[in-house]
């Protein structure tokens, strides 16, 4: 009932026992959907199309005149269920405690990151329905499947990000305690079991913007090169992710899967085996196998989020990952801060070795009530944790620190904002900030314009399209 749609359109059997007159199939045909009704009537809620579909087929019954046939598939007791939507409820946070935290990047530890970031992911992932994976396999692609889409561009941001925080730190000694810092991250990651996570953050140090940086790299100590040599094995896709797939099978209780993975094994599944059986009769096994590996994704969603979460530090980690990059120009920008040599990488940006296939090209659509959603949120935790005497300003110093943990996604502050900033400067600065991409025309030579970078270090970078 789960699977059909692979098969057969949902009542293209009726239609065939109409034409060839069978009552008796017909009379079957609805007994069996009034069944599917009332023992399985979530599936409806989940699916609207599904929905759709059955008021159709009622229509087509009523049309042929079998009275019935029409009682038997009644579709109003339907939406007479108590429904409650496992998808959109809230993952719970923490309220009880009361604290004030650090909206900066250099003061938060790699456990309150790591935390935080699993906060996003699984409330991400744990949206995504049956219905969409279902929608997966048979397109192939992410095309009109919203929820999906967020998912691959929340994986998208978070590798960006790790890569434009190494970035954004003007000599190698410091872009190595960054880069050392993320390696607490994915090893606290590991031990969440948040393995998509895992490979954003492992992938966006991995990606060659990152890997050519010699100088950088001098300053790691070996211990933590060893640990990240480690993770990228954990990820790597040889053997068809052979090393990864172990250590989540040795999983249990809370986990987030690398999607990518477990989505082309659907693929391969769908692709690789026959709808029919030689006897011309439905091959069931297809559609069972395929049913059991998307519902072992679903019901990872049931599992309780093994964290709290602040919601300010969530607030500043949506904001900051909002990020509109291409990989020309973050190559550009690794170039600037440690220019090409004779050693270095070639000039075409090599694709992560961890990162999935699915997840490439796909990147945040800017929209402006979004945008202004999480300027709002940021801003309120900004003056919750920072305006002590609580008077509607903060100070010029510690304002300029909290912009620094968002990497190159921000304008200069104006010449005549000094002493003391309001909440309205503050909001305005960061809409600004935040639709630079959003605006036609703007390429990366006119973002640098805007940065805190050393216009000079950045000369003879190509203009953008």
């Amino acid at each position: 009932m789960a699977m059909h749609q692979f098969i057969i359109s949902s009542f293209s059997t009726y239609l065939n026992a109409l034409e060839s007159k069978s009552s008796m199939l017909c009379v079957k045909i609805c007994y069996f959907v009034r069944y599917w009704i009332t023992e399985f009537w979530v599936m409806f809620k989940m699916d609207s199309k599904l929905s759709t579909t059955m008021e159709e087929f009622q229509e087509l019954v009523k049309a042929n005149g079998e009275e019935l046939h029409c009682r038997l598939i009644d579709t109003t007791q339907i939406n007479s269920r108590d429904w409650s939507r496992k998808l959109t409820q809230r993952v719970k946070t923490n309220t009880g405690k009361k604290r004030k935290v650090s909206l900066l990047f250099d003061h938060l530890e790699p456990e309150e990151l790591s935390d935080h970031l699993t906060f996003l992911e699984f409330k991400s992932f744990r949206r995504i329905s049956f219905s969409d994976y279902q929608n997966y396999i048979v397109n192939s692609c992410v095309k009109e499947n919203p929820t999906m889409e967020r998912s691959i561009a929340l994986c998208n941001g978070i590798s960006q990000w790790v890569q434009l925080m190494v970035l954004s730190r003007p000599t190698p000694q410091l872009r190595a305690e960054v880069f050392i810092k993320f390696i607490h991250v994915a090893q606290k990651l590991h031990q969440l079991q948040n393995f998509n996570t895992l490979m954003a953050v492992i992938g966006g140090l991995c990606h060659s913007s990152i890997s050519r940086l010699k100088e950088t790299s001098s300053c790691v100590p070996h211990d933590v090169i060893k640990v990240f040599n480690e993770m990228t094995e954990l990820l790597s896709s040889y053997r068809n992710y052979d090393s990864y797939r172990r250590a989540y099978n040795e999983c249990s209780n809370f986990k987030i899967p690398i999607l990518g993975v477990h989505l082309k094994d659907l693929i391969s599944l769908y692709e690789g085996m026959p709808d029919y059986l030689e006897d011309k009769k439905i091959n069931i096994y297809k559609l069972y196998s395929l049913y059991n590996h998307i519902n072992e994704l679903i019901q990872l969603q049931e599992m309780p989020l093994p964290l709290e979460a602040n919601m300010d530090l969530v607030h500043l980690l949506t904001l900051s990952l909002d990020l509109y990059y291409t990989e020309d120009e973050i190559y550009e920008l690794s170039y600037a801060r440690e220019p090409r040599s004779h050693r270095a990488a070639p000039l075409t940006p090599s694709r992560p070795p961890v990162v999935a296939d699915w997840a490439s090209g796909v990147a945040p659509k800017p929209d402006p009530k979004t945008i202004s959603k999480h300027v709002q949120r940021m801003v309120d935790s900004v003056f919750k944790n920072y305006d002590h005497d609580q008077d509607g300003y903060i100070s010029q110093e510690e304002f300029e620190k909290i912009a620094a943990s968002f990497p190159f996604s921000f304008c200069v502050m104006a010449k005549d904002w000094e002493g003391l900033i309001s909440r309205d400067e503050i909001t305005a600065y960061f809409m600004r900030a935040s639709s630079i991409y959003s605006k036609l025309g703007l390429g990366f030579k006119d973002l640098v314009k805007l940065t805190v970078l050393p216009i000079p270090s950045l000369a003879g970078i190509k203009q953008g399209c």
